[in-house]
């Protein structure tokens, strides 16, 4: 197996010091009336994925979709549980992250692969094919900051993308941008699935969740509702939902 996720409990901690200043925290703390609490937006979720699987995880907002692959991707520890990963993962979590706004387009693809874990002559040698890929070769000496939602996704789906990563974590990127480039990402993407590479997905679109995937997790809640089969899976979802219209 290269991700065993058993049991896992992912939670937030909410309570009196999100409401507070510090000298009443301190004071609550003295005599005892200082509460916190758990909120646990991922409750008792166990899958397993195989080398070359492609799993992508379905639900509505509030689901526990993205916190959990937070937690695969080591950016979260578990309360509960355990997340056991073999293989270097390349996430792709939140638009931005891992980009400095100041830096151009070319810097700022050269240190998202060093904070990938790839050398300096590794990103430089790759640095055409990703920035043809992200159709932003007129855009290279742009600061991040000035580039459109959509250049910015193009940009950090062709870093995790074109490095051949063993395992591949992406959350919603392939909902911004223009038609284009998402046929183009899912294209990739196959492409990447073929090769071996394990590939988790969140996506809102269930169609796009059975076109790319061999596998499907729906959660409710932060709780487990189904997972195995990508028919069967999004058949369930899609039955709950038009339930819930009803």
């Amino acid at each position: 197996m290269v991700v065993d996720v058993k049991n896992v409990t992912i939670g937030y901690m909410v309570g009196d010091f999100r409401d507070i200043g510090l000298k009443d925290l301190i004071a609550r703390k003295i005599k005892g009336t200082y509460s916190v609490k758990t909120f646990n937006a991922v409750e008792n979720v166990s899958f397993s994925l195989n080398r070359g699987d492609f799993l992508g995880i379905i639900g509505r907002n509030g689901a526990g979709k993205s916190t959990l692959l937070k937690a695969i991707s080591g950016v979260m520890e578990p309360l509960e549980g355990s997340i056991t990963v073999d293989g270097n993962v390349s996430a792709l979590l939140e638009l931005g992250a891992g980009f400095d706004s100041e830096m151009t387009v070319k810097e700022n693809t050269l240190l998202r692969g060093a904070l990938m874990g790839y050398s300096k002559a590794t990103m430089q040698q790759e640095y055409d094919r990703i920035i043809e890929f992200a159709e932003l070769k007129e855009f290279e000496g742009y600061r991040f900051s000035q580039l459109s939602s959509g250049m910015k996704s193009r940009l950090a789906f062709s870093v995790a993308s074109l490095i051949k990563p063993e395992i591949l974590v992406v959350d919603e990127v392939l909902s911004v941008g223009d038609g284009a480039f998402r046929e183009k990402s899912e294209k990739k993407m196959l492409e990447i699935m073929r090769g071996g590479v394990t590939t988790i997905f969140v996506s809102h679109s269930v169609s796009q969740i059975r076109k790319l995937c061999n596998k499907a997790l729906w959660l409710e809640k932060g709780k487990t509702m189904a997972f195995g089969d990508t028919k069967s899976v999004c058949n369930e979802y899609d039955k709950f939902l038009k339930n819930l219209n009803k």
